[in-house]
């Protein structure tokens, strides 16, 4: 027997949560195959297939509120409450079988039949507008600072929540590797609805007069069918002026000091990798041969710290400005990433610098006012012209030498720091790179070790990554420990996270962190807090701020190896067996839930 389940709860938590696994274990037990379709706002299931639909026996629809049948028509299908199925769930399968019917016509596609209290998460009125309106053509864009996890997972968010609603949707990625799955002129054309789902600045000329929806991957990606919702009621149409929004809608969009700052980083972050690894490399042939003019190892440090680590300051400060004042601003920060460079103030400088850039030529854009005839002349020479020197005086006479004192204070603590405050600045870097999966605070933490590693300081860059790694490796292990607690799609997805950890993705641990953040995060925070502070004690480096354990490939990439896997044991054990303890089953939740 092959069954077809879709559930659904007006919050979209944890009734349809539990209703769903109650039917997978039931089924499992009759030994049926079955697909199942959990509308969750919290947990990113899976939707069902049309090929599942079209060899699925029966659709067995458990909900407490409208669900829109139409891609079940002709099917036999038997829907009931979830109530009904939570007493005896085998025998509710088997009762549902037998009594199921052919759906001869759609259940609930007018507004009229769903009340305002049966909207699923995710849904309001403008749901209901679209169920009358039919199909909508979506384009949408995700961007994240790295390029890697945010941004694939946003999309794939987006193209499900979207399929599920009925709409027709395509969305680019601005990923590490470029732009893939890119937008046409005529698919962009054709959309009734534009969805940037971006932590990072991006060319918006193509969407002018498009109705268009800014949010965060992070949201999307979390949040997806409520920032949907939010996309059709608020949308509002865009009009570029060189790099401006001029509506009032668009003013008000997120383009704060983080945005920017991601902006630079996620420019910086590919001269890093090449940069580091380059370095590694050159160690392969002993650990001062490159002082030897001629040979190849020379060669690997001229690449990589001569040239890709000479960039990085510049490049985090041109596109920090990039981000702030659009094209104008790139010269005047790149020159001012430069001085922080030569003037020894580093990335912090870098930022300062990218900043100021960024500013003085809005300003600079924004209330000079010219003669018609020499307004051309703004974007090309006045604009760069006066932000340079502006911002080239200020990083020589005033911010250099301050800044650049600071830098090498940090850069001299950092390296010559005992055992206690190493230990305890591992601490405090793994609990950061762990509280939010990816998000601001994991950033900050990041950023910091990514900036440290143009100063040859690669601790802090070591205990980064590793703890970073904690959580998704340590979701894997508890799927696997407390197997009897965990259903079969968060196996699955206990699998695939586990995968993802070892590539230095925090961002695997997402789906058991958004359905159970009370004890996923902290779990996560004492392992990364203990891999953290395990690297800083053993005196690791790493070279490279990505890729994970297949950095290990590259000799010299991480020293000493044996001990930094030990501290990223240690993290994930602790992860894995503090949630594998802490972690309810959904039968202890539905029982919880009862008593209440």
């Amino acid at each position: 027997m092959k069954l077809a389940i879709l559930t659904a709860c007006p919050s979209g938590i944890a009734n349809s949560v539990i209703a769903a696994g109650l039917m997978e274990k039931a089924s499992a037990d009759l030994k049926w195959t079955t697909s199942i379709e959990c509308q969750s706002s919290v947990v990113a299931g899976k939707t069902l297939t049309q090929a599942q639909i079209d060899d699925a026996d029966c659709i067995v629809i458990v909900a407490d509120t409208a669900v829109d049948t139409r891609r079940f028509v002709g099917k036999k299908v038997y829907q009931a409450c979830i109530a009904d199925c939570l007493a005896d769930p085998k025998a509710f399968l088997e009762t549902a079988v037998t009594n199921a019917a052919a759906l001869q016509t759609a259940d609930s596609v007018e507004p009229s039949s769903i009340p305002s209290s049966g909207l699923s998460s995710g849904q309001s009125a403008s749901s209901e507008a679209l169920l009358v309106s039919g199909t909508k053509r979506i384009v949408a864009i995700t961007a994240c600072p790295t390029g890697v996890a945010h941004t694939f997972m946003a999309a794939e968010a987006l193209e499900d929540e979207g399929k599920r609603q009925g709409h027709q949707i395509k969305v680019e990625t601005r990923g590490s590797v470029g732009a893939k799955n890119q937008l046409t002129a005529e698919e962009i054309a054709a959309a009734d609805l534009v969805i940037i789902a971006a932590d990072i600045e991006v060319d918006l000329s193509r969407f002018d007069g498009k109705k268009l929806y800014k949010t965060s991957t992070g949201l999307a990606l979390k949040k997806t069918a409520s920032e949907l919702d939010k996309a059709f009621s608020t949308a509002s149409v865009y009009r570029h002026q060189g790099g401006q929004a001029s509506d009032g809608e668009q003013k008000q969009e997120k383009a704060g000091a983080y945005k920017h700052l991601m902006t630079g980083v996620s420019h910086m972050l590919p001269l890093v990798v090449a940069g580091g690894l380059a370095i590694a490399l050159s160690f392969v042939f002993g650990i001062e041969a490159f002082k030897e003019e001629g040979t190849l190892a020379a060669a690997l440090m001229s690449i990589g710290g001569g040239s890709a680590f000479a960039l990085m300051v510049p490049v985090l400060a041109g596109y920090i400005a990039f981000s702030i004042a659009d094209r104008p601003g790139l010269a005047p920060g790149l020159i001012g990433g430069m001085l922080a460079s030569s003037t020894g103030a580093g990335f912090l400088g870098g930022i300062v610098a990218g900043f100021l850039a960024g500013y003085t030529a809005k300003f600079v854009a924004d209330k000079v006012r010219l003669p018609q005839s020499m307004e051309a002349l703004k974007p090309i020479l006045i604009i760069p012209l006066v932000a340079s020197l502006v911002t080239g005086l200020i990083m020589i006479y005033v911010v250099g030498g301050p800044v650049s004192t600071a830098m090498t204070a940090l850069t001299d603590f950092l390296n010559n720091m005992g055992s206690a405050n190493a230990v305890l600045l591992g601490i405090i870097l793994g609990s950061m790179m762990c509280f939010d999966l990816g998000g601001p605070v994991n950033k900050a933490a990041y950023t910091f070790g990514v900036g440290l590693l143009a100063s040859q300081t690669y601790a802090p860059m070591a205990a980064i990554m590793a703890a970073g790694m904690v959580p998704a490796l340590g979701m894997g292990l508890a799927t696997f420990l407390a197997k009897r607690k965990f259903n079969a799609n968060e196996a699955e997805a206990g699998k695939a996270s586990f995968v993802l950890g070892l590539c230095f993705i925090s961002e695997g641990a997402i789906p058991f962190a958004a359905r159970d953040p009370m004890r996923v995060i902290p779990s996560c925070m004492m392992g990364g807090a203990l891999t953290g502070a395990l690297s800083m004690l053993f005196g690791a480096k790493l070279m490279a701020p990505h890729g994970g354990l297949f950095v290990l490939l590259i000799p010299n990439a991480i020293t000493p190896v044996f001990m930094y896997l030990v501290a990223i044991a240690a993290g994930t054990i602790v992860t894995g067996v503090t949630y594998a303890f802490l972690k309810k089953s959904d039968e202890e939740l539905l029982v919880a839930a009862q008593a209440k």
